[in-house]
């Protein structure tokens, strides 16, 4: 059974290209877009924590909104006073630097400060920064500009999160509520400028069977560089040496990953790798995380309630033990990071020509049959890929000092790299270079396969 959570209407998500807004109007295009996320949900939905890596996204509101008190306006506007002295304890993700903070498996107990009192502190924070830029502006120093940008993009990272919570969280009601109604928003075009984009069907048309593009070894360079932002884990640019290799040219298929099901691959060890096949027998996998089997064949839960599987669309919400079993079975293997981005480079891969979160999908769309065979297809958005890489620093990297310097390497340990972004990623937010990373046990997020050999 499946019920709409209402008569909300779609959230409207839009990404104008930066270069042409001023950063007020940057600034409030981000906040507006968090609150449209949440948009949809009842005020019950927002204090929900079922799982440790999910927060519940009335905290998403209120932390995010504590960033920019905390790292921008305590820092840069003079008299400024806090909005309400708990919230930093309250609200602290994990900058140790910065004081005590509730723990994080704690944050559904947050039933206070009412949802209201969020809403009320984001809006009290989003005029006293309009209030700085409009009047400071000139006179801000470089430092200010850097945090300005990563606040930004730390946002963004937020809205990915309360897209892919939300989704957890009403995956765990009995009444499996649709968070969107089915039909998505004629209106909401993706940002292409292509036609407007519509939720895919479990009768889509088959994509083009997957081709293998070759791609030459030898040293090439990778890490982020020239102008604009990136964080600092994309940081110092090196040379790398790759073998000669082969890349397919798009994400393994639901269909694919349901040969892999029925030819028993969740019960044969030989495939997996010694602690995914642990988890297979303790959590009793059988399918990717939001399958369901009712009356021989396969549902999913998602955004739009549950939908049956659509065979033609990309496989998600798999670990990296899922996707390494799945690589293994079909006698291939999953890229390194190094891999994955020498191909994006080659391949000239292209934010518009994925699926993000703007077009308020919120999942990842089949590749149409007519694509070309010799053009690497969703490299951005869809899904993040899986990479055969730890999470390491690059060869020089340095991390930042003080509390920001919290923001990435100290989880550079026990992890492993995603690369290319996912239906739930903010367009302007994805670049070749970017490097998510997860430990390898995780399905919540928007997690796919590409295969390597």
């Amino acid at each position: 059974m499946s019920i709409s959570l209402a008569s909300a209407p779609t959230p409207s998500l839009q990404s104008a290209p930066a270069a042409r807004l001023t950063p007020g109007a940057r600034f409030a295009a981000v906040r507006t877009q968090s609150a449209a996320l949440c948009q949809p949900l009842l005020p019950e939905d927002t204090v929900v924590q079922p799982m440790l890596d999910v927060s519940p996204p009335k905290w998403h509101l209120a932390h995010t909104t504590w960033f920019w008190e905390t790292f921008l306006l305590r820092e840069y506007q003079p008299g400024y006073q806090v909005f309400h002295p708990d919230y930093a304890f309250l609200f602290n993700s994990y900058y140790n630097s910065l004081g005590s903070r509730v723990n994080r498996a704690d944050r559904g107990t947050l039933s206070r400060p009412p949802l209201a009192d969020v809403y009320a502190y984001r809006q009290a924070v989003d005029a006293a920064m309009q209030q700085l830029l409009a009047q400071q502006a000139d006179t801000l120093p470089p430092a200010f500009w850097e945090v300005f940008e990563l606040g930004l993009q730390h946002e963004q990272q937020h809205q990915e999160l309360l897209a892919t919570d939300i989704k957890y969280i009403l995956s765990t009601s009995p009444l499996a509520p649709a968070y969107l109604s089915e039909k998505v928003n004629a209106g909401n075009k993706k940002q292409s400028g292509s036609e407007s984009a519509s939720f895919s069907t479990s009768d889509s048309p088959a994509p083009p069977p997957a081709a293998w593009l070759p791609v030459a070894g030898g040293v090439h360079r990778i890490g982020f560089e020239g102008e604009g932002f990136c964080f600092d884990n994309e940081l110092a640019p090196h040379d790398t040496y790759v073998a000669d290799f082969e890349l397919q040219n798009r994400l393994v298929t639901n269909a694919e990953y349901l040969e892999f099901m029925a030819a028993g691959g969740y019960h044969d060890f030989r495939y997996w790798l010694g602690e995914g096949w642990d988890l297979v027998q303790q959590q009793g996998w059988q399918a990717p995380l939001y399958w369901v089997e009712r009356d021989g064949q396969w549902w999913r839960f998602t955004h739009h309630g549950l939908q049956p599987v659509n065979p033609a669309a990309p496989v998600t919400h798999v670990s990296f033990y899922e996707a390494d079993a799945y690589a293994q079975w079909r006698g291939c293997r999953l890229p390194t990071e190094q891999e994955w981005e020498i191909a994006a480079r080659q391949f000239g891969a292209a934010p518009t020509a994925g699926t993000f979160l703007e077009s308020s999908l919120f999942d990842p769309q089949p590749l149409p049959p007519d694509a070309s065979p010799d053009q690497c297809h969703q490299l951005l958005g869809d899904a993040w890929e899986w990479t055969y890489s730890a999470y390491h620093p690059y060869p020089g990297y340095q991390k930042a000092a003080g509390a920001l310097g919290e923001y990435n390497g100290k989880f550079m340990i026990n992890q492993l790299v995603l690369r290319g972004g996912s239906c739930a990623t903010p367009e302007s937010h994805i670049r070749l270079t970017y490097r998510n990373f997860f430990h390898a046990d995780k399905r919540w997020q928007f997690t796919g396969i590409r295969l390597a050999r």
